[in-house]
């Protein structure tokens, strides 16, 4: 067995200069995310904000939006962090300065690209993975070079222990990787447009395994990380609980992954696959307090400096946010939770509370520890960083107040009856618009949170101003391996009880989640026993010497990469296998034809217009088995009505209605008027104009390099349908030219993205027309 023992004492120079630079890109790239955001929020309570113009509309920047807050502003504070606490923690230099710089500018490469593109309407509308095929190819070599630098760092390190934030940084790697490339498989169709592989109920449950889990390995796992390394440096105190930390990370990272189908509850998803989602989802309420718990308790007799240290308020309000969200989110995942705040602004304010609360303050005490000292010099002003600190606080509980109270105000709303059974609110605007003042305060709470960050701007600016630029150097032990005899070997450690018992542990919850009552009994019984046994297990030794297990797998970067990829990739395999190979079966009507048929050439093309213009972003395509979504909408969804979607639209936000059966309910007229100002047709709508669709020509001529990818993916269209495709696209066209000549004696272009995206609006709800008697005997649960 060889482990490291000291060899010799080296000079090293931290590579501090790309530290400092992730910094400036997520402060600047972060304060335009923000402006984004508060623009967007005025758009709902003043339409005329969107000016007309296609980039400018709510439906193509709130796509930037997200972006730039995850990707730009704590992607790169995430990188700045890791690359300065890594450094430090292995006693070493980033391994490669060329690789370094590989990713620095090749991030901040795509964040411009998703810059240009999503204004542009260049998207797959996949919620946090909405970037085209060629971004999403620059995001995987980047994201390589960031692994290869990490992980060779990892084998040059002169500290023999890997320490808990190195832990989280391995998870983040590792994960994201899986996540990004599993959901963004897609063939392209020409240079700026591509489907992905997967559809329907399997492109929504793949979507949000990735979406989910994105928030968990992008937007947490690496910001505890970045805790477990600055929140004892800025407090002067150890962390908590060794102990604690090591149960936190290992079920955080198992757990998380299965979480993903919460976000499709009460949808046409398999019910096995949401009660899955449901039941990981309350159990991440104990790992994700454990780790918010052994931060604050890390503060144990440092309480006093944090009056008078702005560092540690953020850290601390940053912490506690985290374990508001992380309460919050088992919260909606129940299954009558999420029927009242699903789709509603609540959701929205429990993202911000995490992004702003969480991301954010952790983010701003990071930069505020960590700028003076890149710099060689003292922060600006505590002062000013005082009022950031409370000028943010308070502009985050306005927000995430004012969409508490307006989502559950809608979700209630939306379903409310009156004593003779019908709906109470039939006109959307007027549940909508009854929420203006929470749209008032919430952008009042956000404009708040953007003075406060601008604050800290300045702040920082005229920190780095009063210093110069320092790369710390240190003399550091050069570690060598010797052999060690007492140590088990590497065979002894893999087969030590500790690793037998977190297989079957595996194993145990993977019986518990399976649909079978059989196998979830025995995977109960299982866990029962483990439950006894495994406090006792996790700290053993392996039976030789003094080196306790987990020091061992600590020591041994491979073997606890390998640990985590398989702990994280159980739970994906498990979630994601029975609908990726299961054969799609195409229901038949009694005449033995089709009743789900792909979409026309025309409708292809005007889907795509309404992917392109965001309508996603505030419709939803999914009707829940309520009654009071049967009594708006019409009979619930049945899965097989999207299969051939690519991607899904089942959306995940109704600031307008549902449309799944919009097609059933308005004719050609209606959406023209509607589409061209949809205040002359509903008085009250905040809904943006599209001036540019009557005159924009549609691209008929690649309908059927489209439909041809499609073919490759699995939709069944026949040769004779693609070599057709134009002509099949000019017949349907001409047919909605001549309804709105004849209701409303409109002179319409045939060629035009109007008229592509009003033939797929009425396409809407035509898959599946069941009987209404039938369904409504089937309507579950409540309003």
């Amino acid at each position: 067995m060889t482990d490291m023992t000291v060899s010799e004492t080296r000079r090293i120079v931290y590579d501090d200069g790309a530290v400092r630079a992730f910094v400036w890109a997520s402060v600047i790239w972060g304060l335009i995310g923000l402006l984004v955001g508060l623009v967007i929020a005025l758009q709902l309570s003043f339409p005329s904000l969107n000016f007309d113009t296609s980039w400018l509309t709510f439906g193509r920047l709130r796509p930037l939006h997200t972006n730039a807050v995850i990707f730009a502003l704590v992607g790169n504070m995430m990188f700045a962090g890791i690359y300065y606490s890594s450094q430090r923690l292995l006693k070493t230099r980033m391994a490669s300065d060329l690789l370094t710089q590989v990713h620095l500018w090749g991030w901040q490469i795509i964040i411009l690209g998703a810059a240009i593109t999503l204004p542009l309407g260049i998207t797959q509308s996949k919620e946090y993975a909405e970037l085209e095929w060629f971004l999403d190819i620059l995001v995987a070599v980047v994201w390589v070079a960031f692994a290869i630098n990490f992980f060779w760092t990892l084998a040059i390190r002169n500290e023999k222990n890997l320490y808990v934030a190195i832990w989280f940084y391995i998870s983040t790697i590792l994960t994201i990787a899986v996540l990004y490339i599993v959901n963004n498989l897609a063939l392209p169709v020409t240079g700026t447009k591509s489907y992905g592989i997967f559809s329907g109920a399997q492109d929504a449950l793949t979507q949000w395994w990735y979406g989910h889990n994105a928030v968990a390995f992008f937007l947490t796992t690496p910001i505890l990380g970045i805790m477990y390394y600055f929140l004892p440096k800025a407090a002067g105190r150890p962390v908590f609980s060794y102990r604690l930390s090591i149960v936190h990370f290992w079920a955080l990272v198992f757990i998380y992954i299965w979480a993903g189908p919460h976000h499709l509850l009460n949808t046409a998803l398999p019910d096995w696959a949401q009660s899955l989602g449901m039941l990981f989802s309350l159990m991440l309420w104990a790992p994700s307090w454990g780790g918010m718990l052994n931060g604050l308790l890390t503060l144990r007799g440092a309480w006093h400096k944090v009056r008078t240290d702005p560092v540690l308020k953020f850290f601390v309000a940053g912490v506690t946010f985290y374990g508001m969200a992380t309460f919050e989110g088992p919260l909606l995942s129940i299954k009558a939770v999420s029927a009242l705040g699903h789709y509603t602004d609540w959701i929205i304010g429990h993202v911000h509370s995490g992004a702003l609360g969480w991301n954010g303050f952790m983010a701003a005490g990071m930069f505020y520890w960590l700028v003076p000292r890149l710099f060689g010099t003292k922060l600006y002003s505590t002062k000013l960083a005082d009022y950031h600190f409370w000028i943010g606080m308070f502009g985050i509980l306005l927000y995430v107040a004012a969409m508490w109270v307006s989502g559950i105000s809608q979700g209630l709303m939306w379903r409310a009856e009156t004593p003779d059974g019908g709906l109470q609110y039939l006109d959307w605007s007027q549940i909508l618009n009854s929420q203006q003042m929470m749209y008032y305060a919430r952008s009042i709470g956000g404009g708040m949170f953007v003075v406060g960050w601008l604050m800290m701007v300045i702040n920082l600016v005229f920190t780095a101003m009063s210093g110069k630029r320092t790369n710390v150097e240190v003399e550091v032990t050069v570690m060598k391996p010797v052999t060690l005899e007492e140590a088990p070997g590497t065979w002894a450690f893999l087969k030590s009880r500790p690793v037998i018992l977190t297989a079957i542990g595996m194993i145990a919850a993977t019986f518990f989640a399976m649909p079978s009552i059989g196998l979830a009994v025995v995977g109960f019984i299982m866990l029962a026993a483990i439950v006894m046994f495994v406090a006792g297990m996790l700290f053993n030794t392996t039976g030789k010497g003094k080196h306790s297990w987990h020091e061992q797998l600590e020591r041994r970067p491979l073997a606890f990469s390998v640990l985590t990829l398989v702990a994280v990739l159980v739970g994906g395999v498990y979630e994601l296998l029975p609908g990726l190979v299961t054969d799609k079966e195409v229901p038949l009507a009694a005449n033995g034809e089709r009743t789900v048929e792909p979409y026309t050439a025309l409708e292809l093309t005007g889907r795509d217009i309404y992917v392109r213009e965001g309508c996603y972003v505030c419709h939803s395509q999914m009707i829940r088995p309520f009654r009071s979504e049967f009594l708006r909408y019409g009979a619930p969804s049945r899965i097989e009505e999207s299969m051939w979607d690519h991607p899904f639209q089942w959306g995940s936000k109704r600031t307008g209605p549902d449309l799944a059966r919009i097609g059933l309910k308005y004719g050609a007229l209606w959406h023209w008027d509607h589409m061209l100002n949809p205040r002359d047709v509903v008085e009250q709508s905040i809904m943006p104009s599209y001036p540019w669709l009557y005159d924009n020509q549609a691209e008929a001529g690649i309908a059927a390099d489209k439909m041809g990818v499609l073919k490759r993916l699995g939709v069944p269209y026949t040769d004779e349908q693609i070599q057709n495709a134009k002509a099949d696209y000019d017949r349907q066209a001409a047919e909605v030219v001549a309804e709105l000549k004849t209701t409303g004696k409109v002179d319409a272009p045939g060629d035009t993205e109007i008229i592509a995206l009003i033939a797929y609006l009425l396409r809407l709800g035509k898959n599946l027309e069941p009987a209404v008697g039938a369904q409504q005997a089937s309507i579950q649960g409540g309003k």
